[in-house]
């Protein structure tokens, strides 16, 4: 169990910092906003996702934190990856832009296993 929570942790830090630090740290650079308007999306867009990726970030990493709204949060990150991953193809072709978001979603995908095994360790009847 000790190391299903090392492993839950750092993937979940690493999604936290690539989805809510980096973000909240550079949407506003005129580089993030232009990798926005490049993709098609409208200006606006990058302020929303922004918002909605430092909510999520910190629903999963916060222990406090509903069960309920941390599913949505990775269910919201699940969108995203797939989304940006499908938006960077369709823009530029097939590519590292388009790789890159389906690794970030395997490192999601570790922590929301992750997650549900300690939750089932902690509750028995926790299914997953």
């Amino acid at each position: 169990m000790k190391t299903t929570r090392i492993i839950f942790w750092i993937s979940t830090t690493l999604i936290f910092l690539f989805e809510g630090v980096m973000p909240a740290l550079t949407s506003q650079t005129e580089m993030a906003r232009e990798g926005i308007r490049h993709l098609g999306y409208p200006e606006y867009f990058g302020p929303m996702i922004t918002a909605f990726k430092v909510a999520g970030s910190l629903a999963i990493m916060l222990p406090k934190v509903p069960a309920r709204l941390k599913e949505w949060a990775y269910a919201g990150f699940v969108f995203d990856f797939l989304c940006a991953s499908i938006s960077n193809t369709v823009v530029d072709g097939f590519s590292f832009n388009s790789v890159f978001p389906l690794i970030v979603l395997a490192v999601l995908m570790v922590s929301y296993y992750t997650y549900h095994k300690l939750q089932a360790a902690q509750n028995p009847t926790h299914a997953y």
